[in-house]
């Protein structure tokens, strides 16, 4: 069976278990405060997080230096902002490890570990012949 039909199945049966098991124990007013809680301190804290790796970036460029895990580091800073927005509690969970620098830099070398710059290395120049033909015939030029 496809991986995202199964995701887009399973994740909101989790959330909606972990609400009602939540809500159960807390209650349903603290419940729905605690999301909003999660949500504000998430984006705050995005937002901090995303103008550091700005910042970080930047200053790779002005040493000339590629910026990659800068641009990796946002992409997941991004996608944790959107999961702390989301209502629930496991969404939040992954949003909160993505956001944090140390749990953020470890799965992004886990994650691109395998990458060899060896294997995808590609040459700046092409080899090849050339041979310049002069045409002294007028009447062929259009």
């Amino acid at each position: 069976m496809n991986p995202i039909l199964i995701s887009i199945i399973l994740i909101p049966i989790v959330e909606i278990f972990l609400f009602i098991k939540i809500g159960a124990q807390i209650g349903a007013f603290s419940t729905i405060f605690l999301i909003f809680i999660t949500a504000i301190i998430g984006i705050y804290y995005a937002k901090y997080e995303g103008l550091n790796t700005l910042k970080s970036g930047f200053l790779q460029i002005n040493n000339n230096r590629n910026p990659t895990y800068e641009v990796m580091s946002g992409a997941a800073i991004a996608v944790a902002a959107i999961l702390l927005i989301i209502p629930g509690f496991a969404s939040d969970l992954v949003g909160f490890i993505l956001i944090f620098p140390l749990t953020r830099k470890y799965l992004i070398k886990k994650i691109f570990k395998n990458f060899d710059k060896k294997k995808y290395k590609t040459k700046s120049f092409i080899d090849g012949e050339y041979e310049e033909i002069i045409e002294e015939d007028d009447e062929r030029k259009i």
